[in-house]
């Protein structure tokens, strides 16, 4: 923005005990611009503040739209996104959105909980692993455990709920990490996909997988989806991704690049990033934001598309047993919906009484902190 010039030298100061006018514009720009940076990284608080009604550079919500309130992505299949916070279309049958509850089955067996609390239609339940000689699949922590857990699911599903897997993560190897008969692979995800009737499926890799691994899990996925459209019930899948402030590592969105190219539809793009507390206990929200602004150019050129905030799910990794405060729900769903992100999920460190973390996030019932 061009900075006026003074019409005439007599006009420069105005009179004793103030700043010189071209001294006060230049301080007014950089305090504006500074709290634009600060409302951005930090969304949080009541809906009637000033910023909170009125679009900005980072796609804030327009007409003083409540933060708990995320707006449904695009389809799967859709050409790319416009931008955060621009309006878009319901998201297909089966792609999460709004806030997606994250369940580590083997730490809390009562994940019923999650799925009808509140705002939340869905639970995605962690992890299936691998097990045996490598080529099926089973609950980490939970071995012969199978029936138990989707028995649980019953009462969800009569309630409308949906179900969401996860493959991998860190209590186990991935089966494409562990399982080298293609055929074999496909067969262990297609029992426990069709077992919990889930319609969307994560992976998570937690080990570095060579070319060989990455191709032969993106060539089971591929021809799972082409299954599940056959059927008329299209399978969405999403990849679960560690984050930080530097964003994806090289490896990581090489594997993207190479899953996508494989013939996969990657609905989705899921950032784990730390949410670690300051010395006063207070969230380090503020990273969050820089790691998911580092991701979401990188997702894109993965992705093969001109931007992904509509691809990225955002799930902050508590790093201690503390929840999260209503407060810090609050600027979290705020974030999310403001940047156009697919779903906000919360995964905890250890679950615990009191409704903070995933329980607080879902809209489960408990005291606000």
């Amino acid at each position: 923005m061009p900075v006026t010039t003074d019409r005439s030298a007599t006009r420069g100061s105005g009179g004793p005990g103030t700043l010189p006018r071209p001294l006060t514009a230049l301080a007014s720009a950089a305090l504006l611009a500074g709290t634009g940076v600060a409302v951005w990284l930090l969304p949080s608080g009541p809906v009637n503040r000033p910023w909170a009604g009125g679009p900005g550079p980072e796609g804030l919500t327009r007409g003083g739209a409540s933060p708990r309130v995320i707006p449904s992505g695009p389809g799967a299949s859709g050409s790319g996104s416009s931008g955060p916070g621009s309006s878009r279309p319901e998201p297909p049958t089966g792609r999460p959105s709004g806030v997606v509850p994250f369940a580590d089955v083997a730490r809390d067996p009562s994940f019923t909980a999650y799925g009808t609390a509140g705002r939340s239609r869905w639970v995605v339940l962690g992890h299936l692993v691998a097990v045996g000689d490598g080529c099926a699949a089973g609950w980490a922590g939970l071995p012969g455990r199978a029936g138990a857990i989707t028995s649980r699911l019953g009462p969800m599903r009569a309630a409308g709920g949906e179900v969401g897997v996860v493959f991998g993560g860190a209590a186990g190897r991935e089966p494409a990490a562990a399982c080298a008969d293609p055929d074999r692979l496909a067969a262990a995800y297609r029992r426990a996909i069709g077992a919990l009737g889930a319609s969307y499926a994560a992976f998570e890799p937690h080990e570095p997988d060579g070319p060989e691994t990455v191709l032969r899990r993106a060539r089971a996925i591929a021809a799972l989806q082409r299954e599940a459209a056959a059927r008329g019930r299209p399978l969405t899948v999403g990849v679960a991704l560690p984050t930080t402030a530097a964003g994806l590592t090289p490896r990581d969105r090489a594997m993207l690049r190479s899953t996508r190219l494989a013939g996969v539809e990657i609905g989705a793009v899921d950032l784990l990033v730390p949410l670690d507390r300051t010395p006063a206990g207070r969230a380090r929200l503020g990273a969050v934001a820089v790691a998911v602004r580092a991701a979401q150019p990188q997702v894109a050129r993965s992705l093969g598309r001109p931007a992904a905030w509509d691809r990225i799910a955002l799930s902050p990794v508590l790093t201690g047993p503390r929840g999260l405060t209503g407060a810090e729900t609050r600027t979290l769903t705020g974030f999310t919906a403001r940047n156009g992100l697919a779903w906000l999920s919360v995964r905890e460190a250890a679950p615990g009484p009191g409704p903070g973390g995933a329980r607080l996030l879902a809209g489960a019932p408990g005291r606000e902190r």
